[in-house]
C-alpha cells in the first residue's frame, strides 16, 4: 500500500507526515485549568499508547495551566483554541507542541497572522481544524450545506492566509460526522495539499458504534494511504479512543502494538467455550510488548490451517485442543490447560 507523500512536520518529539509512522492522538476530557486531573488523564493516556495529547483551552486560567503542562507531560500537548485568537497566542509562548484552530471562528486575516508570527517565531506547526458544524454561511448557501466540497474549500481559504504570511508548518483536518462525506473530504484534500492530513470521523457517538464508524472512515482512507495522524472521536473515556485507533491501525497493517488476537467466529463444530477462551486469551497476552499474533481456533480439523499465518494458537476439540505454531500442531492440551500451556509455550518462545 502506498502512502501518500506529504510535507513533514513535527509536533515536540512527533513526526508527522512525510512517510513517518501514523501517529495517534487522543484529547483531554479534564478542564485544563484542573493540572493535577489533566496530567494523570495524560499519563494513562502515554502507558495506553496515544502519541499526541490535545487539550481545551477555553479561557484564561487554561492558558496559564498549559506552562505547567507543558512542562510535566509525556506526550507533545496541542492547544485546541477556539474564538480567542489570543489564547493561541499564550499557549505558543507556552510551549505547547501545536496549536489547532478552526477557520470558522477564530477571528480576521490580522489575529491569523498575529497566531502564525507566533507559531513561526517557535517552530511550532497549526492544524487548520475544518469541521462541518462551523463551516461559514456563504460556504454552505454555495455548496447547498457541508460537503465535501464545501470542507475542502474552508481549508483551502485558511490554508492560503497562512500561506499569505509564509507560514507552512501546516496539517489539515476536514471532519464530519457522516462517513462517507468524511472519506469524500479528505480524498479531495489529499490531491488538492501538500500538507499532512489528520483523520477522523467527529461526533461519531458511543464506544461501539463510534468505533465502528472511525474504522470505516478512517480505515478506508488509510487503505487509500491517505492519512498522517488519526483521532478516534468517541463519547466515550479517551483510553477507548487510543485502544481503537491502535486496532484500526493494525487492522489497515501501518502499526504492530504488542500481541494481536486471531479468532474464529466459531460454527456447529466447535465443541469447546470459545467465547469464553478467546476473552481469557485475550487478557492473558494483553501485558506481551512482542508484534506477535495468537490465534484461537474451534476447530482441530481447520484451526491451524485457517490460522496458517499466526505465530501460535489454539484449536480447540471435545474437552481438549492443540497448541500449534506457525499452523503447525505442537501438543494436544486438556481444555483447562489450554490457556496456561500456550502461554508458557509463548514465553518459552520469545522469553
Amino acid at each position: 500500500m502506498g502512502r501518500e507523500k506529504t510535507k513533514r512536520i513535527y509536533v515536540g518529539g512527533v513526526s508527522v507526515g512525510g512517510g513517518a509512522p501514523v501517529s495517534i492522538q487522543s484529547m483531554c476530557t479534564t478542564k485544563t485549568a484542573d493540572v493535577k486531573s489533566t496530567l494523570s488523564q495524560i499519563e494513562r493516556l502515554s502507558l495506553c499508547g496515544c502519541d499526541i495529547v490535545r487539550v481545551s483551552v477555553a479561557d484564561g486560567d487554561d492558558a496559564r495551566a498549559v506552562r505547567t503542562l507543558c512542562a510535566k507531560s509525556p506526550l507533545p500537548i496541542i492547544a485546541d483554541i477556539h474564538f480567542d485568537h489570543r489564547l493561541a497566542i499564550a499557549c505558543a509562548e507556552s510551549g505547547v507542541s501545536k496549536i489547532r484552530i478552526n477557520p470558522g471562528n477564530i477571528g480576521g486575516d490580522e489575529k491569523v497572522r498575529a497566531v502564525a508570527a507566533a507559531c513561526a517565531a517557535r517552530g511550532i506547526p497549526i492544524r487548520i481544524g475544518v469541521n462541518a458544524g462551523s463551516l461559514d454561511k456563504k460556504l454552505l448557501e454555495k455548496h447547498g450545506g457541508p460537503t465535501a466540497a464545501a470542507l475542502v474549500e474552508s481549508a483551502a481559504e485558511h490554508v492560503e492566509k497562512l500561506e499569505r504570511v509564509g507560514f507552512s508548518d501546516i496539517c489539515i483536518s476536514l471532519k464530519a460526522s457522516n462517513v462517507v462525506t468524511t472519506i469524500e473530504a479528505y480524498r479531495l484534500a489529499a490531491a488538492a495539499f501538500p500538507y499532512p492530513l489528520h483523520l477522523g470521523v467527529t461526533e461519531a457517538g458511543g464506544s461501539y458504534a463510534g468505533t465502528i464508524k472511525s474504522a470505516v472512515g478512517i480505515g478506508a482512507l488509510l487503505c487509500d494511504g491517505i492519512g498522517d495522524t488519526i483521532r478516534v472521536s468517541l463519547t466515550a473515556p479517551p483510553e477507548d479512543e487510543v485502544r481503537a485507533a491502535k486496532e484500526i491501525l493494525k487492522a489497515a497493517g501501518l502499526r504492530r502494538f504488542g500481541a494481536e488476537l486471531i479468532s474464529c467466529p466459531t460454527c456447529g463444530r466447535t465443541r469447546l467455550d470459545i467465547f469464553s477462551l478467546a476473552a481469557e486469551v485475550e487478557r492473558a497476552i494483553e501485558s506481551i510488548d512482542a508484534p506477535i499474533t495468537v490465534a484461537v481456533m474451534g476447530c482441530v480439523v481447520n484451526g491451524p490451517g485457517e490460522a496458517r499465518e499466526a505465530d501460535f494458537g489454539i484449536a480447540g476439540g471435545d474437552g481438549e485442543g492443540v497448541l500449534f505454531k506457525k499452523g503447525k500442531a505442537v501438543k494436544r492440551v486438556l481444555e483447562q490447560d489450554l490457556v496456561s500451556e500456550l502461554l508458557e509455550m509463548i514465553k518459552g518462545d520469545i522469553g
